[in-house]
């Protein structure tokens, strides 16, 4: 349905803004911080899914009809299952040879999808 495809877009656009704050809180934690990679992905991820969950909530879903503690523990579930598949990524990259950094990238992107389905479907489900 059209919806889908425009909350898909803005999804998109609200990852794109998580995903640089992702890889800036990353990059500052591991050059300035000297933190171990895995650790840094975590950090960035706490900051990362704040700001996504403000903007996901009120732009993409306009979800604001909805408990937002219940929509916020749900989003964190979500968000950890996704975090999870992105240290999975990542480590397998970087034991492959990738650069911490890259391999951060790729892993972000790869676990957008699976994020993206788990909040259009529990999260935010307006049914609920």
């Amino acid at each position: 349905k059209p919806h889908n495809w425009f909350q898909l877009i803005k999804f998109g656009a609200v990852g794109a803004s998580g995903y640089i704050v992702n890889l800036i809180v990353y990059e500052i934690a591991r050059q300035m911080f000297d933190i171990h990679y895995l650790l840094a992905a975590v950090i960035a991820f706490v900051f990362a899914v704040t700001n996504n969950f403000l903007w996901i909530r009120h732009w993409t879903f306009k979800a604001t009809d909805g408990h937002a503690g219940f929509q916020a523990a749900r989003f964190f579930v979500v968000s950890l299952f996704a975090l999870a598949f992105n240290l999975a990524v990542l480590q397998i990259l970087v034991a492959a040879g990738v650069g911490e950094f890259p391999a951060q990238a790729v892993a972000v992107i790869c676990a957008t999808p699976l994020n993206f389905i788990g909040n259009k479907l529990w999260s935010f489900d307006s049914r609920r």
